[in-house]
């Protein structure tokens, strides 16, 4: 994924773990059991990333979805506290809608679209996840809702107009 920020120009990184669950391989000699981790980590300031470890210890599939999310790093684009406009972000069957709210809203959304918004910096949004619930989808579906994030310069830079004119 191609990235337009330098990742060591990042502060402080806010980790939040989103799910671990005990996943199994049967094998010809019975189950192994591991752990699964999913974790967003974010610099609150518009840099967000999730990443997926899986380890025979909690504490190790953890360190690795961290790794793992920091090599994931999108930047969103903002417009004060909150998003440019209303995006629907789906992957699998997971569908996220995300919408911009007034200040003083706060963040309405789920726990899962909830750690990724809160990492990503954004302080007042409404969200709902339709369809399913699958924890890891919809970290999945939120981020592509992210990332098709366009602000109105964006916009005009990419039809060659000027801000007004896109705007109105």
């Amino acid at each position: 994924m191609a990235r337009n920020f330098d990742p060591a120009t990042l502060g402080e990184l806010v980790e939040t773990v989103v799910e671990t669950r005990r996943v199994s391989k049967t094998v010809k000699g019975g189950r192994i059991m591991r752990f699964a981790a999913v974790v967003v980590v974010g610099d609150q300031n518009g840099h967000v990333g999730y990443g997926i470890g899986k380890s025979a210890e909690v504490p190790e599939a953890i360190r690795k979805a961290i790794e793992d999310a920091k090599k994931n790093m999108i930047e969103v684009s903002l417009k004060n506290t909150t998003i440019p406009h209303d995006i629907i972000g789906e992957f699998g069957a997971a569908k996220v809608i995300l919408k911009p709210a007034a200040e003083g809203t706060g963040i309405i959304a789920g726990g899962t679209v909830r750690a990724v918004v809160e990492a990503a910096g954004i302080k007042n949004i409404r969200a709902k996840c339709l369809k399913s619930n699958n924890k890891i989808n919809v970290v999945k579906a939120t981020f592509e809702g992210l990332r098709a994030l366009r602000s109105a310069e964006q916009v005009a830079k990419m039809r060659g107009k000027s801000v007004e004119e896109i705007v109105g």
